[in-house]
This record gives C-alpha cells, structure tokens and sequence, in this order.
C-alpha cells in the first residue's frame, strides 16, 4: 500500500530530477507537505526560486491527490491533500489485508543471531537489549515477508567449562540437580578458585583439553549444566514476551567440529598464514591480524564466528546476516566480516550487518545495579518494573524505553518515570489503544455501525488520516535501516494526533454520516496502533 507522501514524492522527482525533500509543513496553513525543491533549482539555474516553482507547478500532474498547488515565501510549494484522497487512503487500510504493511516482492532469508546468554550463568542487563532488539528485528522483518532464522548463540563451551567442571568434581555436587542461581553460585566460586589458587588453575585448564578433546565425565557434566539453564533461558523469554524457543538455540558447542576444518580451508588456501606461531588472517584496514588458531593450538571467539558465518551462508541459506551485540564489539565484526569475505565464506550477495547497542544506566548515570549493589540481573530488572506496574504495563515502558532511543546510545533505566501513561511512553502508547477501543467498544454495543472513511472535514481528522497513510513506509525503513526509534517516534505521533482528533471530533455525539466516518477512522488508528505495538513486541490492551 503505497502512502500519499511517497506517491506525491515519485511525481515531483519525475518532474524535477532530483530528490524534492518533501517534509510534514510547519503549520495547517501552509497545507500538510512542503517542498524547498525550487530553491536548491534556482541555485544551480540561475534564476529567481518563485520562477522556477512556478515552473515547476506547471509540470506537475498532481489535481487527483491535492487541492490547487500554493507557492509561498521565497519559493516554497505548499501541497494540501484532498480530503477525499485521504479518506480513500484511510478507508483502504481498513480493508487491506495486510493491515497497512508492503509485503516485499523478493523474500529474502535473515539470519538473526541475538540473545546469547551463557550457560550456567544468570541473564544479565547485557542480555536485555540484545533480546529485545533482536525480537524487533524478527517481528518486523518476518510481517514483510522475509523468512527470519533466528540464532540464539548461547556460551556453552569454552575455557571457562574446564573450572566449572573441576569445581563440580571437587564439591562432589550433582551438577543436575542444580537450578541455575545454584549454578551462578558455582561458577563464581570456581571463577575465585581459579584467581587465586594456582593449583586449581591447573587443573582447571587441563580440563578443558580433556573436556574439548571428548572426555565422556566432563561431556556428562557439561550436558548437565547445559540442561538446567534452558528452563531459566526459556523463562527469561517468557517474561520477555519474545519469540525465542528451544529450536534457535546454535550454541558456540555446535561448530567445534567445523573449526579444524575451517581453519584447514583458511592455511590450504593461503588466506590465513602463521605469524609469530599463531595462524592469522590479514585483512587491509586493520592493524592487527585476526587469529583464527592461538599459539598453543586452540581457537578463540573469532574462529567460532567465522565457522557461523560460513555455516550460516552455506546451511542456511542466508541472504542477510544481523547481529545485535553491544556496540563495542563493532570493531570486532567489522574484522570478523572483512576476513569472511576474503575467504568466500561471505559473498558479494550476502549482507552482514553488526547493530550495536548503549548500556543501560541507574538514574546515577552509571551501569544500573541491584540495590544492593551487585550487577542487575534481567530478572532483576523486570521485578523493578513490574514492582510500579503490572506486568504487560512493565514490560511495555521497558521495551518502549528501549527501542525509542538510538539503539548505540545508553539510555537510563528509571522505572517511575518509564511507566508513565502521559508523554513519550510505552504505556502513553498502550493507553492511546485502549482508549480508541473503548470508543469502539461502545459504539458495537449501540449498535452503531461503520464502514468507511468518507467525511474528513476538520484539520485534526485530516492529519490523523494522512499519518495512518505513512504507517507501511515507516515499517519498510525500520526493515531497511534496523533503526526501532523511527516506528516508536510514528506511534508517538499517531497517539498524539489521535488525541487531538478527541478533543476537536466528537465521535459517538456526532450524527450520521459524519459519526460512521469518525468511527471507521477510529478502527483504523486501532488496527495501526495494534500493529505497530506487536511489531515492536508490546501488548495492544483492550483496556487500562
């Protein structure tokens, strides 16, 4: 469903040859879109900006969608919608069966890896962000068509494995029985042990080659501790409200079996070569190389995430690659990506993109903690909310909170002020739903009927139909750009204009044609405000 400032958009670069920037107009008398297109024209030819709107205003075929153009100031164009076009507009989204999306012509298969929490270790506030955004990423791009392959690339192997296992073998616990709270505690045990008493270092680190290299006791504790996280992992998404389940679970254990392989791929192929003992990949634009084999013959995080690219591109078919990861490991993949391509693992066809996120901080400003100081865990974090609202409220004002900033920037994490229903909220947002429903609601119990959009007579019901017209455009850039806030600021400006359509159209006290329009206009904002809120992973209420 193609929206009116993209078809207005098309003919006035048809007619121009450049692109018109057109903007919202700064106020309802200068029409609802403005273009200063004939003042950058004028620039280049010479002539007076008026001249050559004139001119412009000429050419331009555009008496089906607007009112008569008006060239105002210095060499501004004002264009007015027809209110008949925008009851069209409005009306059509009613009965589009894709609620106002544009189902992409070429699917595409996305990869997203997100999430990653480690096993046998609480899900922390890193892990908020990440899960989040993630989910976005997923709802929007599967609502357009694409088929999402989500990646849930959990820590469970690894060095640290070698002093949680020896740790169990020393306490004589029955890693099974353990539930992970038991399991954090163990593994920060082990963590001390391993600081401080040489010994146990030792040992620990010998465990790891007997662990990695297949020992059947260590592989027993392992698939032990594996096991009693998923039920915490999968409870974590619950509360989350996240479409994360058992079957994304690709784990950095999965590609033990392809890392000697690859990294034989990389030596016979002369991408990667030994440098100072350890086998390295150099890639141009970066200082250091990437080490793809260590010193002593083990592999690092680079080694695994090369073997997901190529497994992801070869297996999976991938067409677009996402990882959401703290923004301070963009370097990392920036490294990661530019080695893949070098080796083929990565062709020309196939994006890879790293979107990295800020923390989120206490309203000290600093990395938020518990009250009692020790790092927040994501429970923690929920319980915070959901200590000041309900939980479908809570969960609204965090991810709200979240995903309406920029993603790179930190964000403060004051839950009093997050669960607001007044300003730019997750809950303001899920207010708006209720309230339009509740219209709804009593107009079905009336019965008071409506069908479509046909008189728009006053300003503010014609600026809420010409926002609803834009809501495709704005998923579509979301889809593009992997930048949340621009469907969070939209929603914003829906529920604002939505608000003042109230307080200047009555809607249930009107009469007629006039009360059957208001009424189907106001399904509209519920089925784009519903819409928008389940992309972004928030619950739509009925009621508040």
């Amino acid at each position: 469903m193609q929206s009116l400032p993209a078809l207005l958009d098309a003919r006035l670069r048809a007619v121009t040859g450049v692109d018109p920037e057109m903007r919202p107009a700064t106020k309802p008398q200068f029409g609802h879109f403005q273009s200063n297109v004939a003042l950058r024209l004028a620039k280049q030819e010479g002539r007076p900006p008026r001249e050559v709107a004139a001119d412009i205003v000429a050419r331009l075929d555009v008496d089906d969608l607007c009112e008569p153009l008006e060239i105002a100031g210095p060499g501004f164009i004002n264009f007015r919608m027809r209110s008949e076009v925008l009851a069209d507009a409005a009306t059509a989204l009613l009965e589009d069966p894709h609620g106002g999306l544009n189902p992409v012509a070429y699917p595409q298969r996305v990869v997203i890896d997100y999430s990653a929490p480690n096993v046998a270790k609480q899900m922390h506030v890193g892990h908020l962000r990440t899960t989040i955004i993630g989910d976005c990423f997923h709802r929007v791009l599967a609502a357009l068509g694409h088929t999402v392959i989500p990646q849930n690339h959990i820590g469970d192997w690894g060095t640290q494995f070698g002093m949680l296992i020896e740790e169990v073998l020393d306490e004589g616990i029955d890693a099974g029985s353990l539930t992970l709270d038991e399991a954090d505690a163990l593994y920060k045990r082990a963590a001390a042990r391993f600081r401080e008493d040489e010994e146990f270092a030792t040992r620990a680190r010998a465990r790891v080659s007997a662990f990695q290299g297949g020992d059947e006791e260590s592989l027993a504790i392992w698939r032990q501790l594996v096991e009693i996280s998923k039920p915490a992992f999968n409870e974590a998404y619950r509360r989350l409200g996240v479409l994360l389940t058992d079957d994304d679970l690709a784990g950095e254990s999965t590609y033990n079996d392809d890392l000697p392989v690859l990294v034989r791929e990389l030596e016979e192929s002369g991408v990667a070569v030994v440098d100072d003992g350890a086998l390295c990949v150099f890639v141009d634009g970066f200082e250091a190389p990437l080490i793809v084999r260590k010193t002593d013959g083990g592999y690092g995080y680079a080694t695994t995430d090369l073997a997901a690219i190529r497994r992801r591109v070869r297996d999976l078919h991938a067409d677009r690659i996402i990882y959401v990861t703290d923004a301070r490991q963009a370097g990392h993949f920036a490294q990661v990506f530019a080695a893949a391509r070098k080796a083929g693992f990565l062709p020309g066809h196939v994006t890879a993109q790293h979107v990295g996120y800020g923390m989120v901080l206490g309203r000290d400003g600093k990395p938020f903690k518990t009250r009692d100081g020790s790092a927040a865990t994501l429970g923690s974090l929920l319980d915070a909310a959901e200590e000041v609202a309900a939980p479908n409220i809570a969960l609204a004002a965090i991810k709200y909170a979240d995903l309406s900033n920029g993603l790179q920037k930190d964000y403060t994490f004051d839950a009093e002020r997050m669960v607001q229903t007044t300003g730019d909220t997750g809950p303001y947002l899920q207010y708006a739903h209720a309230r339009v429903t509740q219209i709804l609601r009593k107009a079905a119990a009336e019965n008071i009927s409506w069908g479509s959009v046909t008189v728009l007579e006053e300003p503010a019901e014609q600026q809420l139909a010409l926002l609803l017209s834009g809501f495709g455009d704005v998923v579509d850039e979301v889809a593009h750009s992997l930048q949340p806030h621009k469907l969070c600021h939209y929603l914003y400006d829906l529920a604002g204009a939505l608000a003042s359509f109230y307080e200047a159209c009555p809607v249930l006290k009107s009469e007629g044609d006039v009360r059957a329009s208001r009424l189907a206009l106001c399904a509209a904002t519920q089925q784009v405000l519903a819409r928008g809120l389940g992309l972004l992973g928030i619950d739509a209420p009925e009621r508040m």
